[in-house]
């Protein structure tokens, strides 16, 4: 008989995050598996939104654990570091979590006195115009006004790299605590050599802050005139530029925002003031102000525009809009005029899920801990709790597997119907809620020869009791998930909060875990089932 050469017999391929052997309890009791370092950090760092508490664990003890993991491995492993902030700030689309691991990768390597990373990495992860002065923000509230060469240079890079006329005008406001001239004072920032016109930018900078009155926009900047002269013009006579033909290309071409609207006008947003700003706002702005659009009355010729710039897929991908977005845009929007469009935004957002082929077990956690409440929130402190977000993903990879089975899971479970051809959208709404956690009952109960195992959840499940054997005599023994599931069954751990303990080995024998809030993750699960390892999303 043949004992290799089977049918089931797959390639030995790797992933990323990879357990060390060594175990811990979970939160709710079962068996944990560690990780090494990069891996933990990695997953907390994906779902780490800084200062907020999860379920089962303190804010403050959560950023602690972020900054050790963070500063052990800018010394350890340095360009693995480096690449994993910038990877994070950039197609990771965490803003805080990206600024906070850069300072502290930099302090940790001032501390050792180790040359070099330090000013890349700062400007790496400095992609918006308000961030230099929210790096300033962060380093001088704990290290002190003092700042290191790396930080002023990495904070210069980006201010050159960023500052422009629209910019200053949107992101330099009196609540910040470092205005743009405040970053340009302080890091000493020259214009860049290819932008010449940056200079009598940076000085318009540094008059709005300090000789606000006396401050005139240079010349050569066409926003910042247009935005001077209506300014300029009397409250009475504001109104006539929204509702004028050429309204929409005025406040366009001055830089007005949508925020900065209503203060203009001086009273409400009526349907002519958001028919007259929509087009210069933004796809996530759009989506995030749909009941707005519906209770000022914006007409269905304006709301097909809006509709259309949300079934454009490059326009979604520019958004880097997570997908649960789209999920909270069609739950807090009022009319079913713009549930088609979100639901095309969200296929969008979900490019890489892929359609899977053969049986595939879905298991979704619902449990408490994936909802906000019971005196805790969800590393995601929004009105869109993890459970809503692992319904997001479960329901996609759903809709697309070829033979799917969909289950809702807490202590117990239930399976969801799939229909043929049907919306996410519609599909996430079935979900309910469930309590306590048990992730080896609900596979144990749902497994059936499926050619893999799909897990969307936080891990921190409570241990699986059996009999000890099949006839059941020997009384009941602890089974983790790895013990159910034959050794050729590839099972996909999917951690959505970044806890330490996992409930799985992973990183090879057809055990894998992904994070994060983005479908990238996605990607991998086709290449290990094509017999390739996977590594790093910043890695090629």
């Amino acid at each position: 008989m043949s004992r290799f050469n089977t049918r089931t017999a797959r390639p030995a391929v790797k992933s990323p995050v990879t357990s060390t052997g060594e175990t811990a309890r979970t939160h709710q009791g079962g068996t944990g598996y560690l990780r090494d370092a990069k891996s933990e950090l990695f997953l907390l760092a994906v779902s780490n939104f800084v200062g907020q508490d999860a379920f089962y664990e303190k804010g403050d003890d959560r950023d602690d654990r972020y900054e050790r993991l963070v500063r052990k491995l800018a010394i350890e492993d340095p360009e693995w570091t480096a690449g994993l902030l910038k990877w994070l700030r950039g197609d990771g689309n965490m803003r805080t979590a990206a600024l906070v691991g850069a300072a502290e990768f930099t302090a940790e390597r001032l501390l050792q006195e180790a040359p070099g990373y330090s000013r890349q990495v700062i400007a790496s992860v400095l992609q918006r115009p308000d961030e230099p002065g929210e790096m300033l923000g962060y380093w001088t509230s704990k290290y002190g006004r003092r700042l290191p060469k790396p930080v002023k240079r990495g904070i210069a890079d980006a201010a050159q790299r960023l500052y422009s006329g629209k910019s200053l005008l949107k992101y330099d406001t009196a609540s910040k605590g470092y205005r743009f001239g405040d970053v340009l004072n302080l890091v000493h920032a020259a214009p860049a050599s290819d932008k010449p016109w940056q200079g009598e930018l940076f000085q318009y900078a540094l008059d709005r802050r300090h000789h606000p009155e006396d401050a005139v926009p240079p010349e050569s900047n066409r926003t910042l005139t247009a935005h001077r002269e209506l300014m300029t013009l009397p409250v009475d006579e504001r109104r006539a530029v929204v509702t004028a033909p050429d309204g929409a290309e005025r406040l366009a071409a001055a830089g007005m925002t949508w925020e900065a609207l209503a203060g203009w006008l001086q009273g409400p947003m009526d349907a002519a003031a958001w028919e007259a700003i929509f087009p210069s706002m933004g796809v996530m702005a759009l989506a995030r102000n749909l009941r707005n659009f519906d209770e000022a009355g914006v007409s269905d010729a304006v709301a097909a525009q809006v509709a259309a710039r949300f079934a454009d897929a490059e326009q979604v991908a520019r958004s880097r809009m997570f997908p649960f977005r789209w999920w909270a845009a069609y739950k807090h929007a009022p009319s079913l005029r713009w549930a088609h469009a979100l639901e095309q935004a969200l296929n969008h957002s979900l490019v890489n899920v892929p359609r899977l082929g053969g049986r595939t077990l879905i298991l979704v956690d619902r449990s408490p801990s994936m909802f906000p409440g019971y005196g805790f929130s969800t590393p995601n402190k929004s009105d869109i709790p993890l459970a809503e977000q692992a319904a997001v993903f479960g329901a996609a990879l759903a809709v697309r597997a070829e033979a799917p089975t969909l289950v809702e899971f807490g202590m117990r479970s239930q399976r969801v119907d799939v229909p043929r051809g049907g919306s996410v959208l519609r599909l996430i709404e079935k979900f309910g809620r469930i309590d306590g956690t048990d992730i080896p009952s609900a596979v144990n109960a749902h497994f059936d020869g499926h050619d893999r195992i799909v897990v969307v959840t936080d891990e921190q499940t409570r241990a699986g009791w059996f009999p000890s054997n099949a006839f059941g005599y020997g009384g009941m023994r602890e089974t983790a998930i790895d013990d159910l599931v034959p050794k050729n069954v590839p099972v996909y751990m999917w951690n959505l909060a970044g806890y330490k303990a996992g409930a799985m080995p992973s990183g090879g024998r057809n055990r894998h875990c992904f994070g994060g809030l983005t479908d990238h993750a996605f990607r991998l699960v086709p290449l290990l089932e094509r017999g390739s390892d996977a590594c790093w999303p910043w890695e090629k």
